[in-house]
């Protein structure tokens, strides 16, 4: 494995605060995935087929990538189990097992760019690899998960609960497809998930943590990112929660520029 940049700043030099989130915005973060299940259903009843695209879009974007990814490595300080109850149901909405997800992702934290890193395998890959890749994404953090042993009986059990939520979904198709659609595209949307969070962030040639992930600035990545283009600072610091993500890049950057990091930018 390679070695942590010696001189990277201290969390108590940039500041504990990094650490803290409003209550209105982590009532509003936990909420969010129910009120996206809610309105697809709801625009599906009135057959606005875009706006719930749009809603499944928002719904596996906030999961994964911000509101789980906050409760994988527990930065909301929430109680224990309701940390592990949310990251259950959360998950589940979106027919994925939060237990397995935490401990794949964590092993990846540790262990990139080891080859027994699955998260981050698509790095090494070509574009199209790394594509297909997701495809069978799920059910093989389920096999690494359920062989590791660690939390089993929620991983066992979100298994099951996933295969329940399909088969009513399919069950439901007589007398509305809106469950088989909605299950569909949250299934369909993760398989997006090494290409975007492995294969463009990162770079497993990296001598250091600091070379291993790539640093990327400018609105145009922050709006497609919906401000979620923070993943250097995130490796390099996960115990700070998304909230905090722009604020942690404001206080790094002039420590990225002393290291001579070019930061990848588009159309600005």
């Amino acid at each position: 494995m390679f070695m942590r940049d010696a001189d990277l700043p201290t969390l108590e030099s940039l500041g504990h605060d990094l650490l803290v989130v409003p209550l209105w915005r982590r009532v509003l973060s936990l909420a969010m995935p129910f009120l996206l299940t809610a309105m697809f259903f709801v625009c599906a009843a009135q057959q606005l087929w875009v706006a719930a695209l749009l809603c499944t879009m928002l719904l596996t974007f906030f999961t994964y990538g911000s509101i789980s990814h906050d409760l994988v490595h527990k930065t909301l300080g929430l109680p224990r189990l309701v940390n592990e109850i949310l990251l259950c149901g959360v998950e589940l909405i979106t027919f994925r097992s939060g237990h397995a997800y935490r401990l794949v992702h964590l092993h990846h934290h540790a262990r990139f760019p080891a080859e027994d890193d699955i998260e981050g395998a698509t790095a090494g890959m070509t574009w199209w690899r790394a594509l297909l890749d997701g495809v069978t994404l799920q059910p093989r953090l389920w096999i690494f998960a359920l062989r590791h042993k660690r939390d089993r009986a929620w991983i066992v059990f979100e298994a099951i609960a996933v295969l329940v939520l399909l088969a009513a979904s399919i069950a439901a198709i007589p007398w509305t497809i809106a469950p088989a659609v909605f299950g569909s595209l949250v299934i369909l949307g993760s398989w997006l998930f090494p290409f975007i969070t492995s294969f463009i962030p990162h770079d497993p040639h990296g001598e250091t943590d600091l070379r291993r992930t790539r640093l990327f600035r400018g609105w145009f990545f922050s709006l497609v990112a919906i401000e979620h283009l923070y993943h250097l600072e995130h490796h390099l610091y996960p115990q700070v929660p998304h909230h905090n993500w722009p604020e942690l890049a404001r206080q790094l950057d002039p420590y990225f520029e002393r290291a001579g990091l070019c930061a990848v930018r588009l159309f600005s």
